[in-house]
């Protein structure tokens, strides 16, 4: 057991985290008896409403007449106006621009029980923006300034929300079960997401960024599921507080005041998140709140490092300053940062590692680390600027994502059986991310440029021939092969280049970095659906 001093979270707090802590703690009363959250069923994605009508909405081209809005080429001008029209089952299918009170939406937005709001799901919404508030009543915290308040059975997908004004939340979720999904959130002046009472939401894959309160608030009785989402410089992460018991897992909470704030008496289930480089603490529970860090049958596999980086908040990694003592079981955290009453017992994988904070590739490594995908060295470091063999490569491949053979096996003449590389080595192979050269040579230990390395991920994930007027956007095209043009435009259209630092320089010849590998792997990811997208100025095509 670690016992510390208790430490508290210094009150660096702007005003609006500060209402709304207010707030969370308004509906705290103490849980009587209540199950131990790891005993709770996870929750489950619901069948999506069947779709019985689409209707279309474009702010710059629509007109809002009952006549249109059934074709894509005459749509509604507002969402407002197709919510009007729109029942269960309806979708409401969002056309770039943006959607404002000056193009005639009137806020709050208010979804009908299974009606689905689409945009691009691909962008997270990147071109499809609502921005706006309006007065919404809840029954437990008055009046609130939302853009737009989620219905039961409602889907909210692929859109961007903003809310500017004092005390604004992006989508109040109340009462009700819904899924939010591949939507971004910035710039809302209290938080993303606001859910209380009864709700039961899930969040997933959606980015967080420059919110000034917090992320997700969730509160009072609601549940929930948060699934790998990215928070980032988003005030507090997320901000538990109530009755609430959500479930967090695999989402990357980054270079926040704090990651998690519990208070009440809260019992959230954590799984699989990164919580790192936070100014002030990790996570900081206080009143009775009770975080579920990870149990002998069910490892935690959560990466609490490197919080505190404001040296003036005095923060750690988690921040234990009620009278409870937690159990956290199977985490990386670092035993010297952890403060009050906790029951510690390591384990978990390694994604901290001492040699990538602020690298361009930070989130990138971080997430393939927690999924085993990559590792580091035994001194805790990653060396993101060292080179990669072609053996590490096929490894790195096989791991990723373990693909079914399509050809037959190949005995490369200097790959023998006993070398530690074969069994990757015949996986990338027989899946036709790798071939060998003339002579039947795989060559192991050469080290593999950048072009190999994407023509690789081209042709086993069967990307097919590629736009090669694509190759434009890079500034020294004319060095990529011929051979190479196809598979390298295939990728660049989804969006599997990254290139750092100058995002318009390939550098086909230049040998890959374990940071670049990480990068392109992961793109690959996302690109299956597999991953949230990270965001980040080197992705080309991102912009």
């Amino acid at each position: 057991m670690v016992r510390t001093p208790k430490k508290f979270l210094i009150r660096v707090i702007v005003p609006t985290q500060l209402g709304l802590l207010a707030l969370l703690a308004f509906s705290a009363p103490l849980i009587a008896q209540a199950q131990t959250p790891s005993q709770l069923p996870a929750p489950t994605t619901p069948a999506p409403p069947a779709v019985t009508s689409i209707l279309y909405v474009n702010p710059n081209t629509g007109s809002d007449q009952a006549t249109s809005g059934r074709a894509e080429a005459a749509p509604f001008r507002t969402i407002t106006f197709a919510m009007q029209q729109a029942n269960a089952g309806t979708v409401i299918q969002l056309a770039p621009g943006n959607y404002t009170q000056q193009s005639g939406e009137q806020f709050p937005i208010v979804m009908k029980p299974g009606v689905i709001l689409r945009g691009d799901e691909n962008s997270k919404g990147a071109n499809v923006v609502i921005q706006g508030s309006g007065a919404t009543s809840s029954k437990t915290f008055g009046q609130q300034n939302a853009a737009i308040r989620a219905a039961n059975g409602s889907e909210i997908r692929g859109v961007t929300v903003t809310n500017t004004v004092t005390r604004g939340t992006g989508i109040w979720v109340e009462d009700v079960d819904c899924i939010i999904a591949n939507s971004t959130f910035t710039n809302n002046n209290r938080e993303g997401i606001f859910a209380t009472g009864n709700s039961n939401p899930i969040v997933v894959d959606s980015v967080f960024v420059k919110n000034s309160g917090n992320g997700i608030s969730i509160t009072s009785g609601a549940r929930g599921l948060i699934r790998n989402n990215v928070f980032n410089n988003t005030g507090f992460g997320l901000a538990l507080g109530g009755n609430s018991i959500p479930r967090l897992e695999g989402n990357q909470i980054t270079q926040n005041t704090a990651g998690i704030y519990m208070s009440g008496s809260t019992r959230p289930i954590l799984r699989n998140n990164v919580i790192t480089d936070s100014q002030g603490d990790g996570i900081v529970a206080r009143d009775s709140a009770f975080p579920d860090l990870g149990t002998a049958d069910s490892l935690g596999n959560n990466t609490i490092r490197n919080n505190g980086r404001d040296a003036k908040l005095k923060g750690v990694d988690v921040n234990n300053i009620t009278n409870n003592t937690f159990q956290a079981v199977g985490n990386n955290i670092d035993p010297k940062k952890i403060a009050g009453r906790i029951n510690f017992v390591a384990g978990g994988t390694n994604t901290a590692f001492s040699d990538i904070q602020g690298h361009w590739a930070q989130q990138y490594i971080q997430a393939l680390a927690s999924q085993a995908i990559i590792t580091g060295f035994p001194d805790g470091t990653f060396k993101p600027n060292d080179p990669v063999t072609r053996a590490q490569f096929a490894t790195i491949v096989a791991k990723a994502f373990n693909p079914a053979p399509r050809n037959a096996a190949v005995n490369f003449t200097d790959v023998r059986s006993n070398f530690w590389g074969f069994g990757a080595i015949q996986t990338a192979s027989r899946a036709g991310f790798m071939a060998g050269f003339p002579g039947g040579a795989f060559r192991p230990d050469q080290r593999i440029p950048r072009v190999q390395a994407l023509v690789a991920l081209s042709n086993g994930l069967q990307y097919g021939a590629g736009d090669t007027s694509l190759l434009s956007r890079f500034q020294d095209a004319a060095a990529i092969p011929s051979w190479a043009a196809s598979p390298i435009a295939a990728a660049t259209q989804r969006q599997i280049v990254v290139n750092y630092p100058t995002v318009g320089q390939l550098n086909p010849g230049r040998e890959a970095t374990r940071a670049d590998v990480a990068a392109f792997i992961y793109q690959a990811l996302v690109a299956q659906g597999k991953a949230q997208a990270i965001p980040s100025p080197y992705v080309v095509g991102a912009r």
